[in-house]
């Protein structure tokens, strides 16, 4: 029988391969990882949800400016009907004091017809309105870009027209004005909510890759590297990340609200369409909320790359 043979001392051992994030070349933070990918859509749905609200906030803004660019350009004259005067003649009367007027562009006189109109959302259709006082309505529209005192009119029509009331819709400009901020506010606030759980989401993937990256980082330590150029590289993984999170959302959102747009125009002649052009207007966040949005998407990018160098550089003091 033959007698095992004795290893070779000048055979070199055979070498184990090393693992991956020890390897030359490989990156110290690895991004197509299943946690780096989980982070990157976790991103993407929060900038999402962040760019809809920016959006949401800006059209809200803009359709805001235009109602109430559309309502301060008009006001409006009531002439109620009285027994003892004739209510054409009082008609009459208070559309001569309102051409007459400062800053007035036109005054249109609504018929009786068209005033007993306005109230079937309210009444329903088929009633007689003849046996009612239904006031009568003058739509006077002002010059674009005037501020006309409207005191000289009020008190002309106080003295001639004692049937006629004058409405400047200052109430229901600050209403408006009041809803529209509110909307706007809570917008922004949503924002801020959805930027601060994506920092928390960031802040613990980080602490995540750290203490899966342990024996990379004793490694580098060993070797002479600092905290700074561990810091920076996790930095540099984690923008490139919340990169590419951020412009999916954020693509996502301006693809939605593409598409509502297309929809809004398309039902523009329904009335549903009409109650939605009416509170929206064209449904179009306009230049500035396309810049809103890719805005947001920068502004996520940097905070992942900014609290991931945070996180590692406290994770480093408290190992050291």
């Amino acid at each position: 029988m033959s007698e095992p043979s004795s290893p070779n001392p000048r055979q070199p051992p055979a070498e184990r391969p090393l693992p991956a994030s020890l390897r030359r070349n490989a990156p110290l933070v690895p991004v197509e990882s299943a946690g780096g990918r989980a982070l990157a859509a976790v991103i993407a749905i929060l900038t999402f949800l962040a760019a809809l609200c920016a959006g949401g906030a800006e059209l809200v803004a803009a359709s805001s400016a235009q109602w109430q660019s559309a309502v301060s350009r008009e006001i409006t004259i009531q002439v109620r009907p009285q027994a003892q005067r004739s209510i054409e003649a009082d008609i009459e009367q208070a559309v001569s004091l309102a051409r007459r007027a400062p800053g007035v562009e036109e005054v249109q006189t609504f018929s009786k017809a068209e005033s007993e109109r306005l109230l079937e959302p309210w009444l329903g259709t088929g009633l007689d309105f003849s046996d009612l006082p239904v006031p009568r309505l003058i739509v006077i529209k002002l010059q674009e870009g005037t501020q006309p005192d409207f005191s000289g009119l009020r008190q002309a029509l106080r003295e001639k027209v004692p049937t006629a009331s004058l409405d400047d819709h200052a109430l229901w400009l600050t209403r408006l004005s009041t809803m529209a901020n509110t909307v706007i506010v809570v917008g922004l606030v949503l924002v801020i909510l959805v930027l601060v759980a994506a920092s928390l989401a960031v802040t613990f993937a980080t602490r995540g890759a750290m203490a899966g990256n342990r024996e990379v980082v004793d490694v580098l330590h060993f070797v002479g590297a600092n905290d700074d150029y561990i810091a920076r590289e996790f930095q540099r993984r984690f923008f490139r990340l919340g990169l590419r999170g951020s412009a999916m959302g954020a693509g996502a959102a301006l693809i939605v609200t593409i598409i509502l747009g297309m929809l809004t125009r398309s039902w523009r002649a329904s009335p549903a369409g009409d109650q939605l052009e009416a509170l929206f207007g064209s449904f179009s966040i306009g230049w500035r909320g396309y810049a809103t949005v890719i805005l947001i998407a920068l502004i996520v990018a940097f905070i992942t790359a900014a609290i991931s160098r945070l996180t590692v550089r406290r994770f480093l003091n408290e190992a050291g």
